[in-house]
């Protein structure tokens, strides 16, 4: 073969060298890149799936923080009312001791007011316009026994004279049953001792006598 002969064969040949090397290339870029996009996707999941262990334990300690809080909130609430009910009790107390903390006293006061009204009511009446000494002990009597229940009202303190009500046994204390055909059963009919109560609280109940049919 002749050199003008093989000349056109040396050049076809270089040029399927080349062509072989651009592609060998070509797919080598390609291949880098796809490598090159490809790892940060794999990175991601890797890291998410290393990463779910720790997210777990926080949702966990989440939730037990949300259970701890609640629960403290509902002690705290309960804690504001019992509190709340413990005040108004004590202010109860502290009010009543104020209103009823002289009952014992007042107790010991209702004797002498009996002993005054037996008194009064011991007073012969036909015999007060003759005898002025008599009258000015009749008169004395009565002043200060009206003296003694005007500081009686004026402290919360007031009689019980339950004659023609209907018994209550929160308030009188019957002695005995009378026969009575004009009022109804349970009807107080007479009354021995009168009753006081010291501001609707019944200190003293009534002695009474109550109808029968």
């Amino acid at each position: 073969m002749s050199a003008k002969a093989a000349l056109p064969l040396q050049m076809f040949g270089r040029r399927l060298v080349h062509l072989r090397s651009s592609v060998t290339s070509q797919n080598m870029s390609a291949l880098r890149l796809y490598s090159t996009e490809k790892q940060p996707e794999e990175t991601a999941e890797q890291k998410a799936t290393e990463s779910s262990p720790e997210v777990e334990k926080l949702t966990k300690e989440l939730a037990a923080a949300k259970e701890q809080n609640a629960e403290l909130l509902d002690k705290y609430k309960r804690s504001l009312a019992d509190s709340e009910n413990m005040r108004n009790r004590l202010n109860k107390q502290i009010s009543d001791a104020k209103i009823f903390g002289i009952q014992s006293f007042c107790k010991d006061l209702l004797e002498v007011a009996d002993t005054l009204g037996h008194a009064t009511q011991a007073v012969p009446k036909d015999k007060l316009s003759g005898n002025a000494d008599l009258k000015n002990l009749y008169e004395g009597l009565t002043m200060t026994r009206a003296s003694l229940l005007q500081v009686f009202k004026r402290h919360g303190l007031e009689p019980l004279d339950p004659i023609n009500q209907k018994f209550d046994p929160n308030q009188h204390e019957a002695l005995f049953q009378k026969e009575d055909k004009t009022v109804e059963a349970n009807t107080v009919v007479e009354v021995t001792k009168l009753g006081y109560k010291l501001h609707e609280r019944c200190i003293r109940p009534a002695l009474v006598g109550v109808s029968k049919c």
